[in-house]
C-alpha cells in the first residue's frame, strides 16, 4: 500500500522551514566558536581531508574557484570555515532542530544529513562540479566520512536519540518518524531493543539508522489477494499472467523512464539514464538492458534503510562501484512550481541530479535472474548519496530470493535506488505509482508481462 501523505520533492533532506536551517547555521558557528577557543587543532580525520586537498594543487585551485562562485547565501565563507564545521559534525550524531518562525511559533525539523547541508550550494557550482568528480577528492572525503560512520556505530553515538525537543523521541521528532508508518506507532513498526527507554534501547545511532521491522509490518501480497487493475486490456493480451513487482525501498516515486539507451548524455534538465554509465561500464548489462525500463525512488532520511528483493529468482551477480559523495549537476536553481522552493532558489540541486548520480554516486547493483519468461533478468541499484558512505550487502551470488527478501542497507544518511528492467519486460506501473508518492517497501508498484515481439 501507499501512505496517505505526499513527501516533498525534497523529502527530508533540505530543512522545510528557513528557520530551521539557519538554526542548524547557527548553532553550528557557535560550537565551533566553543571549540576553537579550546584547542587550534582539527580532529584527525578533518585535519587528513584538509591537508590531501590543500597538497594538491588543482584541488586547492578549484576549491578557492567553488567559494568566489559559490551563490551569496552560502554560510560557508572559506575552506577553514568549512573544516571548523566538519570539526563539529564528525563527533556528534544527526539531531532534531528546533528554531522559532516568523510568527513566534516553536518549529522542529531533523537534520538528517548535516555534512550535506555545508556542502549543498558550494555544490551547485562549476568548480565544484569539476573538483567533486576527482576520484583523488573522493578518496579523502570516503576517509573522512568512513571516520564518522565508524564513530556512528559506537556506543555514545545515540546521545540524540531522546525524549527533549532536540532529540529523535521527542514529541515533534517521532511525529515526523511517524509520518509514513500508517495506523501503526513507532514501536509498534520497528523492533526497538528496549521500547520503554527514552533511546528505544538502541546503543548507537547506526543501530537506530538500520532498524528492522516487526514481523509481518510489511507484508508480501500476492496475485490472489492483491486488486490489480490491469491497463487498457492488458490481462486478455498478456501471454501469461501478469507478474507482481513489489517496493524495493520505503521511499518516494521519482520517476519512470522507458527505452533507456546505453549511451546517454546528462544534461541540466534532461538527465537522461546511461546504462553503459549506470552499471559501471560494463558493455555486456548496457547491452542486455538497452531499449528497457528504469524505475527510481529515493529515501528520506527518516526512512526504513534496508532493501528487499521486488522479485523471486537468483542473485546472479553483485557489484559494487565507487563514486562521487557531492557531485550535482549545476542549475540555475529550483524551477518554477517547485513544491518547496521558490523559483531560481539554489538549494537542493543534489536532489535534482538524482537521475545523474546513477551514474556517478557510490552503488551497488545486485542482478537478479527470473526463471519467469516476464521478467528473466532485472538489476536492483543502491545509491549512495550524500554522506551515505556505506552500501552494505546482505545477499551472495548465487543465493535464492523470493519477494521481500533482504538484499541489504544503506548507512548514514538518505540514497536513491533504482530498478532496470529489459527490453523483453514491459512494467506497468499501479495507477497509485506517481511522481512523489511515498511507497512501502514490500508493496506492489506494478505488475511484468513479456514483450511480445521485442526480438
Amino acid at each position: 500500500m501507499t501512505s496517505s501523505t505526499v513527501l516533498c520533492g525534497y523529502g527530508g533532506w533540505l530543512p522545510k522551514h528557513p528557520a530551521i536551517y539557519k538554526a542548524f547555521i547557527d548553532h553550528l558557528v557557535q560550537r565551533a566558536l566553543r571549540r576553537s577557543a579550546d584547542s587550534t587543532l582539527h580532529e584527525p580525520a578533518v585535519a587528513a581531508f584538509g591537508e590531501a586537498i590543500q597538497g594538491d594543487p588543482v584541488m586547492k585551485s578549484l576549491f578557492d574557484q567553488v567559494f568566489l562562485q559559490v551563490d551569496r547565501r552560502n554560510q560557508v565563507t572559506d575552506f577553514e570555515h568549512l573544516l571548523s564545521f566538519l570539526d563539529c559534525i564528525i563527533v556528534t550524531a544527526p539531531k532534531y532542530e528546533v528554531a522559532i518562525d516568523d510568527n513566534g511559533n516553536v518549529i522542529g525539523e531533523p537534520i538528517g544529513v548535516p555534512i550535506y547541508l555545508i556542502f549543498d550550494l558550494l555544490s551547485n557550482t562549476a568548480a565544484a562540479y569539476d573538483l567533486f568528480r576527482m576520484k583523488e577528492f573522493n578518496r579523502a572525503l570516503k576517509a573522512l566520512l568512513e571516520n564518522w560512520g565508524k564513530f556512528l556505530m559506537e556506543p555514545g553515538s545515540n546521545l540524540t536519540l531522546n525524549t527533549t525537543d532536540q532529540g529523535w523521541f521527542g514529541e515533534a521528532g517521532i511525529t515526523s518518524l511517524e509520518t509514513h508508518l500508517g495506523k501503526y506507532s513507532f514501536e509498534q513498526t520497528y523492533k526497538c531493543p528496549d521500547a520503554a527507554a527514552d533511546n528505544r534501547g538502541f546503543t548507537t545511532w547506526d543501530a537506530f539508522f538500520t532498524r528492522a521491522f516487526h514481523d509481518g509490518v510489511r507484508p508480501i501480497v500476492t496475485i490472489d489477494n492483491h486488486p490489480v487493475t490491469y491497463p487498457g486490456g492488458l490481462h486478455t493480451r498478456a501471454v501469461v499472467e501478469p507478474t507482481l513487482i513489489y517496493s524495493a525501498c520505503e521511499s518516494t516515486v521519482l520517476r519512470i523512464r522507458r527505452d533507456v539507451k546505453q549511451h546517454d548524455q546528462f544534461w541540466l534538465k534532461g538527465q537522461q539514464y546511461s546504462l553503459y554509465n549506470m552499471l559501471n561500464r560494463s558493455d555486456y548489462y548496457a547491452k542486455l538492458f538497452e531499449g528497457g525500463t528504469v524505475y527510481q525512488a529515493f529515501l528520506s532520511p527518516l526512512d526504513y534503510h534496508r532493501w528487499h528483493s521486488p522479485i523471486k529468482g537468483t542473485v546472479t551477480d553483485i557489484v559494487v562501484v565507487d563514486g562521487t559523495y557531492y557531485a550535482v549537476l549545476p542549475d540555475a536553481g529550483a524551477d518554477k512550481g517547485d513544491p518547496d522552493l521558490p523559483e531560481g532558489d539554489p538549494h537542493g540541486a543534489l536532489i535534482r541530479s538524482q537521475p545523474f548520480l546513477t551514474i556517478e554516486a557510490a552503488r551497488v547493483l545486485i542482478y537478479i535472474k527470473s526463471e519467469d519468461i516476464n521478467i528473466g533478468t532485472m538489476c536492483f541499484v543502491g545509491v549512495g548519496m550524500a554522506e551515505v558512505s556505506t552500501c552494505q550487502v546482505t545477499v551472495k551470488k548465487g543465493q535464492a530470493v523470493e519477494p521481500g527478501t533482504e538484499l541489504g542497507m544503506f548507512h548514514f544518511g538518505g540514497s536513491s535506488h533504482a530498478l532496470v528492467f529489459s527490453k523483453e519486460t514491459e512494467f506497468h506501473e499501479g495507477d497509485e505509482i506517481k511522481e512523489g508518492k511515498h511507497v512501502w517497501v514490500n508493496s506492489v508498484i506494478g505488475v511484468a508481462t513479456h514483450k511480445q515481439n521485442s526480438e
